[in-house]
């Protein structure tokens, strides 16, 4: 097995390609996953604590982007100047320092797993905590998109997906601005952590809320997916693949749009249909 550098998301393997009854050995591409831990440092009860809230299965590469979204995603943190500084090593470990004046939760410092908001015991609970936390609101009816915007999105968020070319196992995600250009794009085998590193990227240059953006994932859309992305402003989540029934629950709550199956010149709108315009019926 040979992995390029630290940061690489591609390593190579040796494997046997067998088509019909013929086998070939040859040299594959696949997508790296490695553990995450993230660590906060900060002030509780006047006194300098350290500890890890969250071990995440990711792709090397922009894990200041997947940690400071992470932590925004998760209300630890809501501006960027909550943190003083990020530092990573090479054993697979973040640690985030935040200011003194932030207010954490000691509880996080007595457990040793953090549980993300999206980790409610029901769907009422957990799209409840979701409203109370999201530190932004999506602007009604805006923004208005065209059904060929939404088609053109796949191929180009797919133009920019170099890990999926050589791979075929990663997800992405992608922000676009209201001219169908991408803001920013990341990918990740975790479809959490390649949103994450989105959001976390726009974070700390002090573009939130993300109200005049689309989002784009490869995948399906989750609850978490959603929650990320109300959390972020951002008023449009289209998918790929299909959503789950809460992701749509909880999109219809927040005043998103939602649409599923994105491709091939088609989608489904699950919520926030007033914002797709031209469409007859």
């Amino acid at each position: 097995m040979k992995i390029a550098d630290q940061d690489s998301a591609i390593v190579e393997v040796e494997t046997d390609k067998v088509v019909g009854r013929s086998a070939q050995s040859c040299v594959d591409n696949l997508s790296v996953e490695e553990p995450l831990e993230i660590c906060i440092t900060a002030q509780v009860d006047g006194e300098c604590l350290t500890q890890v809230v969250a071990v995440t299965m990711r792709t090397p590469g922009d894990d200041k982007d997947l940690a400071a979204g992470f932590l925004f995603c998760e209300g630890i943190i809501s501006v960027p100047d909550e943190i003083v500084e990020i530092v990573s090593d090479k054993c697979n470990s973040i640690n985030v320092t935040l200011a003194n004046d932030v207010k954490v939760d000691a509880q996080i410092f007595e457990r040793h797993s953090f549980m993300a908001s999206s980790c409610g015991v029901c769907g009422k609970k957990s799209i409840a905590a979701v409203r109370i936390k999201r530190n932004y609101q999506s602007i009604d009816h805006l923004p208005l998109l065209k059904p060929e915007f939404i088609h053109a999105l796949p191929d180009a968020l797919r133009a920019v997906q170099a890990a999926f070319a050589s791979t075929g196992g990663i997800h992405a995600s992608a922000l676009f601005d209201l001219e169908g250009n991408i803001i920013v794009a990341r990918e990740d085998v975790g479809r959490h952590n390649a949103l994450d590193k989105v959001i976390g990227s726009q974070f700390v240059m002090e573009a939130l809320p993300l109200s005049q953006s689309i989002l784009l994932v490869s995948g399906r859309a989750s609850f978490e997916l959603v929650q990320k992305a109300a959390h972020a402003g951002i008023p449009v989540l289209a998918a790929v693949g299909a959503p789950s029934s809460l992701a749509v629950q909880l999109a219809r709550e927040c005043g998103m749009t939602l649409l599923g199956f994105v491709r091939d010149n088609r989608f489904n709108v699950y919520a926030g249909g007033e914002r797709v315009i031209g469409i007859s019926y």
